[in-house]
């Protein structure tokens, strides 16, 4: 078992809650399940449900330990972590934390800075979307990809695995909120040069409650793409000014 003694842990495991009763004791219990052996908190950050979602944390933090479940805002989730790597997944059970040993193996592999779960390679795939659903998501990232070529195959899916100064600094560097936030995370990171690696999820439509996805995020999520295209396209035109043509092509390996 993992060590129950307080102080710093190896792991910090952030779940964002909202009207999630019905789900959040599950998605602890099952994260103690599969990671009998390893150092970890869970960082419960709740959005001011008001559904009795925090009533169910108290009583979590009783059985599991205030210093394994912690509760807190959803602004200061980071500021209580005390691990070296920070895991981010929603508390719905789209994302089963049966994954969350692969996702460690990975980085522990590679040295990774960033390793995010993808549904879109072999292995992966989604659960319980009806066609639409599914066309929206796959062109939503056929279209990030032709536009962004971010380095990664599943640019709206936030189940990931972070080195803790690498997520710092990517949130200081976004801009963006909601689900455009997931896709400029990734966007940046692979700017700014970070060892991205991937591993294979099956996403699994929430058990418990309604998805908040709607017309709005898709709204968002365009204008998000806009906007970091347009980002990049004036990164890319200030280097090569500062840099001149030659050195600009040998500082970032482009090939005429």
């Amino acid at each position: 078992m993992a060590d129950d003694a307080g102080g710093r842990r190896e792991y910090s495991i952030i779940v964002p809650t909202y009207n999630e009763r019905l789900n959040v004791a599950l998605i602890v219990y099952l994260i103690f399940k599969h990671l009998p052996d390893v150092n970890f908190e869970i960082i419960i950050v709740d959005d001011g449900s008001p559904d009795g979602t925090q009533d169910i944390v108290n009583q979590l933090q009783q059985v599991y330990g205030k210093n394994r479940v912690v509760s807190t805002a959803y602004l200061h989730g980071l500021k209580h972590a005390s691990g070296d790597f920070v895991v981010i997944m929603d508390a719905d059970l789209s994302h089963h934390p049966k994954y969350l040993p692969s996702f460690i193996r990975k980085q522990k592999e590679t040295g990774a800075d960033v390793v995010t779960g993808t549904r879109y390679v072999q292995n992966g795939g989604v659960h319980g979307w009806n066609l639409m659903r599914k066309l929206t998501s796959r062109g939503a990232n056929v279209l990030a990809q032709t536009l962004l070529q971010p380095g990664a195959s599943d640019l709206t899916g936030s189940f990931r695995l972070y080195k803790r100064n690498v997520l710092e600094d990517l949130i200081s560097s976004c801009v963006s909120k909601g689900y455009v936030f997931q896709m400029e995370m990734i966007v940046r990171a692979t700017r700014k040069g970070y060892h991205i690696e991937e591993v294979p999820i099956t996403f699994v439509d929430r058990v418990f409650g309604t998805s908040k996805l709607g017309g709005s995020e898709i709204v968002e999520y365009l204008k998000g793409l806009v906007y970091l295209k347009e980002d990049w396209e004036h990164l890319f035109s200030f280097e090569k000014k500062r840099l001149g043509p030659v050195s600009y092509l040998n500082e970032y390996g482009l090939t005429v």
